[in-house]
């Protein structure tokens, strides 16, 4: 395994955020929906092609409020005209939205606030970054997810701070 650019700063950031920077539950919000969108759509009133790509979403599905179930079917007008992988990739992603805790989905939503509120540029680093940390092996993924988290957050700060300079997290110390 080599060392490469991975390590800067955008890709640790976009490696911590990957689950909410990609989470469609959130993304590609569009207005919500109007008065007309309010009345519960059963699963069994969704097209196969919905079906498909809110698939995780069927045992919750007719529990959802109506005004939840619209958005996500206004975001499957979109979804269901991707590519099958770009679909697989979606469900994927519902699929560890829903396995999020409360206190997970509430982190997610500040961390995405967060992303939103910084400057086009460092918008479109992160997003650069977090396709070259998607690009690593899963081994390697998951070994700098662990190192981060293992990190007390002043840690987390420090490492930060070396924007752009490839190092390794510091190492945890255990006091």
């Amino acid at each position: 395994m080599t060392r490469s650019r991975s390590l800067s700063l955008p890709l640790l950031f976009a490696a911590l955020l990957g689950g909410a920077l990609a989470a469609p539950l959130h993304a590609q919000a569009g207005p919500p929906p109007s008065g007309s969108d309010m009345v519960a759509h059963p699963w069994s009133s969704l097209d196969p092609a919905q079906r498909d790509v809110l698939a995780p979403l069927r045992d919750k599905w007719d529990n959802l409020p109506p005004r939840r179930q619209a958005i996500m079917l206004k975001r499957a007008e979109v979804w269901t005209t991707q590519s099958p992988q770009k679909r697989e990739e979606i469900r994927e992603r519902i699929a560890r939205w829903q396995a999020m805790t409360p206190a997970e989905r509430q982190q997610a939503r500040e961390n995405q606030d967060k992303f939103r509120q910084l400057p086009p540029q460092q918008r479109e680093e992160l997003h650069a970054a977090f396709e070259r940390f998607q690009q690593l092996p899963p081994q390697q993924r998951e070994q700098l997810i662990r190192q981060w988290q293992a990190l007390p957050p002043n840690q987390r700060m420090q490492w930060l701070k070396h924007s752009g300079a490839d190092v390794p997290p510091p190492a945890h110390n255990h006091r």
